[in-house]
């Protein structure tokens, strides 16, 4: 069975290792890890809309012949918290496989311990920008 790709096992291992007070903290130090978007890719072109995020977020995934995976994030620094998902994301998916990609589990962000630090609907929210991220690889990789 494919697990999910080390660098994200790594970051979810140090939040659930994290003491809850420095948990926020942590999570914020990811909302600058959001690469700039390709030009083509400027205000949400080619990207599909989350709308279950309370702020405008956009994703859009390439599966490459190789099957590894590139992501794409526009969310506004305005949103440092769900922009920290993206964040957490791009750094840990970086390189990885569809399989790898796939395999990520849909409850990530309780596993990482994020549940207690913000609010349901933030953590709905990022729940969905992951199951949107999966079914579009799922959809290219098929």
């Amino acid at each position: 069975m494919t697990e999910m790709p080390p660098a994200l096992a790594r970051i979810v291992d140090e939040f659930a290792g994290a003491p809850r007070d420095v948990v926020l903290e942590m999570l914020l130090e990811y909302s600058d890890a959001v690469p700039a978007l390709p030009a083509e890719m400027a205000g949400g072109a080619g990207m599909e809309q989350v709308v279950e995020c309370q702020t405008p977020f956009f994703l859009h995934t390439e599966v490459a012949p190789d099957r590894t995976v590139t992501t794409y994030f526009d969310c506004p620094p305005e949103a440092p918290t769900t922009r920290a998902f993206a964040g957490i994301l791009s750094e840990g998916l970086a390189g990885a496989t569809a399989e790898q990609v796939l395999a990520v589990p849909d409850d990530l962000y309780h596993r990482m311990g994020l549940a207690e630090a913000i609010s349901p609907l933030r953590v709905r929210g990022a729940g969905a920008i992951l199951a949107r991220l999966k079914r579009q690889v799922r959809e290219q990789a098929s």
